[in-house]
């Protein structure tokens, strides 16, 4: 009997419904971040990024880790399309600055295109409504080093340079992988880009 009222009181649990991203439209909240490009920290301001266009705002769960390695990496690949649309990149998530230091600057990933933000105690994912676990006990990335930070959920945001979200991508939602965040925000970039040369 335990055990049945254990298994309703579970899938009760698993069926609430997590708290939802922000929403096209609405206005995403302004951080700043210790991040690292190519290996070497640095403050991110996504204040100072819209002053320059559109940005592309991605949470990930966790450097070195298989979805990860390869967002990162086709986001890397695809850098000089975003950057013909004006677009910046911005990966967010809970690891630390030392490993996104490592992250930023390794060749099969970031490759030195792409800047990652530590969301260390989770505060920027909070404040853009995503959802966020703990790492279980003895996991290890890619490399067979121990994580030891929380996760956040796969989420990419395309913000205007007025800070509102013109589009939202979430493998929860959409269960898409996350190459295909990539193609999808770079999609939504040249759409802003081409409709601002309509004007």
């Amino acid at each position: 009997m335990k055990r049945v009222l254990s298994g309703i009181l579970l899938s009760a649990v698993m069926t609430v419904p997590a708290l939802a991203a922000l929403k096209t439209g609405e206005q995403a909240p302004d951080f700043t971040a210790q991040a690292s490009l190519a290996g070497k920290a640095f403050t991110f301001s996504l204040a100072d990024a819209l002053k320059k266009g559109p940005v592309v705002v991605y949470f990930y769960p966790s450097a070195f880790t298989g979805g990860c390695n390869i967002e990162a990496h086709t986001f890397a690949e695809n850098k000089e399309k975003f950057d013909a649309a004006g677009a910046s990149i911005i990966g967010v998530s809970q690891d630390s600055i030392e490993r996104l230091n490592a992250f930023s600057a390794d060749p099969q990933y970031c490759a030195g295109k792409i800047a990652v933000a530590s969301d260390a105690n989770g505060a920027i994912a909070t404040s853009y409504n995503l959802t966020k676990s703990a790492a279980r006990a003895g996991m290890k990335d890619t490399r067979g080093v121990a994580i030891d930070h929380g996760f956040t959920e796969r989420t990419t945001f395309v913000l205007t340079p007025d800070g509102k979200v013109a589009a939202v991508f979430s493998s929860a939602d959409d269960k898409i992988s996350p190459a295909d965040h990539v193609a999808k925000s770079l999609a939504a970039v040249q759409q802003l880009a081409a409709s601002k040369t309509a004007e």
